[in-house]
């Protein structure tokens, strides 16, 4: 499938007000126009699209749904077609909601540990519109999406390796470097960075365990930095560079639970040819200071729907 990475990311959330202002004033997102079918959510811009993030009132904060970008039209109907031939239920998005994700076509569906995707096509964006919500040097998206997602899942089903690398075409990267189950992977059209998304096996456990955003300057970073060490937000680790990827960056824990990754490219990533299998996690800094998982790492019982749980209790 051609796929160029997340464009999006949804979630539910008890914080609605604590987002609207961390994410301008911490992490300088946009906050963008809500949909007219949906004024009681947030959206934010990281750059020229209509919003890459959406953060709906729920009654828990989890992970509502993943949002893939197909190249086009073309490619997307190829994608359905490929869905459907595999036998993967799929539900076609209506016109309301094209309206609410800003595109001209989008389906849903779910991966063998039970998160809700979605695919879509054409985005709306205006060039040169983007303005961050504090000074700030901007955010890296476009060609190669919004970032990197790393999720927990409770279970480590045999079919989950199939339904990335086989079904949607993605390349596996590898388990990195951290301990534990863990696998990495890319879109067929990534060739920025190591990973879309990623998986790390914690028994009973599942939600979001870090996003990772790419910005223009270690002084995006380091004035980020800052302002989490003022504002006495929690961090999980400090600054460093991983050993998988020419990066600087450092987690610190959003509104929501999960810990937000702040990235700049030291050079550009490029494909290593191998498996890498790195003997530690990082090659200076990246000090663990906080929890690994954060309290968006819950059981699936709290996470999931009462069909959707019963469903993965049964296998």
């Amino acid at each position: 499938m051609d796929i160029i990475g997340i464009g999006y990311l949804g979630f539910e959330t008890t914080k609605v007000d604590e987002w609207r202002d961390y994410g301008p004033q911490v992490m300088g997102f946009q906050v963008g126009q809500s949909p007219a079918s949906d004024p009681d959510s947030l959206y934010f811009r990281t750059d020229d699209r209509r919003h890459r993030f959406a953060f709906h009132p729920g009654k828990i904060d989890r992970l509502a749904y993943i949002g893939w970008e197909a190249k086009g039209k073309i490619e997307f109907e190829a994608a359905i077609a490929r869905f459907q031939e595999h036998g993967v239920e799929i539900t076609m998005g209506d016109a309301a909601l094209c309206e609410q994700r800003g595109v001209k076509g989008v389906f849903r569906f779910r991966d063998p540990v039970g998160y809700q995707h979605e695919m879509f096509h054409g985005q709306k964006w205006m060039p040169r519109s983007f303005t961050p919500g504090r000074p700030h040097g901007g955010f890296v998206a476009g060609v190669r999406g919004l970032g990197h997602l790393v999720v927990i899942t409770p279970q480590w089903p045999p079919e989950l390796q199939d339904f990335f690398v086989k079904l949607m075409g993605f390349h596996y990267y590898g388990p990195g470097a951290g301990k534990g189950q863990t696998a990495f992977y890319r879109s067929k059209l990534n060739s920025y960075t190591s990973h879309d998304i990623a998986y790390g096996y914690g028994p009973g456990k599942m939600g979001v365990q870090h996003v990772g955003l790419f910005v223009k300057s270690l002084r995006d970073v380091g004035e980020t930095y800052d302002i989490v060490k003022q504002r006495g937000i929690p961090m999980m680790m400090t600054l460093g560079q991983h050993s998988q990827d020419p990066h600087a960056s450092f987690y610190h824990f959003s509104p929501g639970g999960f810990a937000l990754e702040t990235i700049t490219e030291l050079e550009p990533w490029h494909d290593d040819g191998f498996e890498l299998n790195p003997e530690k996690l990082s090659t200076w800094g990246h000090e663990v200071v906080g929890p690994i998982l954060g309290p968006s790492v819950r059981t699936p019982e709290e996470l999931l729907e009462p069909e959707l749980l019963a469903k993965y209790k049964q296998g």
